[in-house]
């Protein structure tokens, strides 16, 4: 198959795999390969330099409710067929599962993404250590108070293609690039810390300096920070923040954790759970997301899931072994490497946006915080009961200004509240080097448990 015009080299492999089912099996051949490189500097001198190409296969062997998986790392005709055989081998060790079964074609097309970037691949080392300096460079000259604690570019370029004897057959490639600094701002004994990205498909698309800025205003902000009294008030998330929220949120919308039993959405689509103005998709197909991909990790086409729509659970994540499972089907969301079997997963959250900046929705708000960075939010929230409790740090907000800076506080609720308490989504989208887009939010009454 084709996309962007490009045909895949290892969607042919992935074939003649699939091709060699024999009778009363299924088999599934995953190929992917990719590279990945860092650079790091520090005080303007190379710190670390990383470059990994990996690619290998995965094979998935079903037979009477047994799966047996193996993987290699060379894709010759030879090592191919020993990682074939020793999928069959351990399938016959496999514990029977009724629901077990490969991905088959639902009719969903391939979307035609334009998601690489010939530049990207033809980018040199010489000029990415040129853009983390340049970085590292920009961020120092915004504030004499700023120290840059690294400064990295990095980018991964990779494709994929999976073959089934079930009929799947697709294949699809991508790459996306970032820069991030980490910065520390001193005033006398006391020291903040900061940070900033910016992300692109290709590096013209990166906006250092717009990320040095951003990266010294974060930490210098925060210099003679106090720790705030306790009380019930109306917080802020800056858009990173927004982004790790959706993040922890998206394990409790996972279709395989709500077969586990460990999801606060299980038996509750269709019920209200979320603010009218709470829209939440997750969009593989959005080429603005730096994790958008063509194809799940089954071979079937990604697409857009409504997961809480007007504030409305509408679904939730599902892989083909999930959506079986379930009575349902599967949204495109397996996700995997050629070393691993498909789980479930989001691909690229979404927040529908409002219409108005951060400095608008704070201007609306009496008592607040605006919550600028938040410490240990994965292991603070629980996907189950819902018990959602974080470090954090951030800017209050009295009288629709900003004021002082204050740390050292946590702010807790339970995610069922604060769903139910989202007063505002902001307009300012946020593409981050992750699986959710980041967005200003304000959530009312929240504890922040302070002094």
């Amino acid at each position: 198959m084709s996309v962007d015009g490009w045909e895949s080299e290892l969607l042919p492999l992935a074939e003649r795999v699939a091709a060699q089912a024999q009778r009363g099996e299924q088999v599934e051949a995953y190929v992917g390969r990719s590279t990945d490189t860092s650079v790091r500097v520090y005080e303007g001198e190379i710190e670390q330099l990383q470059s990994a190409q990996a690619e290998g296969i995965g094979i998935r062997v079903i037979r009477d409710g047994r799966v047996g998986f193996a993987y290699g790392g060379v894709l010759d005709e030879a090592s191919m067929a020993e990682v074939l055989a020793e999928a069959r081998d351990n399938a016959a060790f496999g514990t029977p599962d009724e629901w077990a079964g490969l991905a088959t074609p639902d009719g969903v097309p391939v979307p035609d993404l334009d998601l690489w970037s010939d530049d990207l691949a033809a980018f040199s080392t010489d000029d990415k250590v040129a853009l983390a300096m340049e970085l590292e460079r920009l961020t120092l000259a915004h504030d004499d108070r700023v120290r840059v604690e690294q400064s990295e570019y990095a980018d991964t370029l990779g494709e994929a293609a999976v073959a089934t004897s079930t009929g799947v057959r697709a294949a699809g490639r991508e790459c996306g690039c970032y820069v991030v600094v980490s910065t520390l701002a001193t005033e006398g004994d006391e020291t903040q810390t900061g940070f900033a990205f910016s992300v692109g498909r290709r590096p013209g698309q990166l906006d250092i300096a717009k990320a040095a800025g951003e990266g010294a205003d974060r930490a210098t902000r925060l210099l003679g920070a106090v720790k705030p009294p306790s009380k019930r008030l109306t917080v802020v998330f800056d858009p990173y923040v927004t982004a790790q929220f959706l993040s922890v949120l998206s394990s409790a919308l996972n279709g395989e954790a709500v077969l586990k039993g460990r999801s606060l959405f299980a038996h509750r689509v269709g019920e209200e759970v979320a603010s009218p103005l709470f829209t939440l998709v997750d969009d593989g197909t959005n080429p603005l997301a730096f994790s958008a991909t063509p194809v799940d990790g089954e071979g079937l086409a990604t697409r857009r899931t409504p997961l809480i729509e007007g504030g409305v659970l509408r679904g939730f994540l599902q892989s083909s072994y999930s959506g079986r499972r379930s009575g349902t089907a599967s949204t495109g969301n397996a996700v995997r490497a050629f070393k691993s079997t498909p789980s479930c997963g989001a691909l690229a959250l979404q927040l529908a946006p409002g219409t108005r900046s951060q400095a608008e929705l704070v201007a609306d708000i009496d008592d607040g915080v605006l919550i600028q960075q938040v410490a240990g939010i994965h292991s603070g929230v629980n996907a189950v009961s819902g018990d959602f409790s974080t470090g954090a740090s951030g800017i209050v907000i009295a009288g629709g200004e900003l004021g002082g800076p204050v740390r050292e506080f946590t702010i807790a609720s339970t995610i069922q509240r604060m769903l139910k308490d989202v007063a505002e989504v902001g307009s300012d989208v946020d593409w981050l080097p992750m699986r959710a887009a980041g967005v200003s939010l304000v959530i009312h009454d929240v504890t922040m448990s302070g002094a």
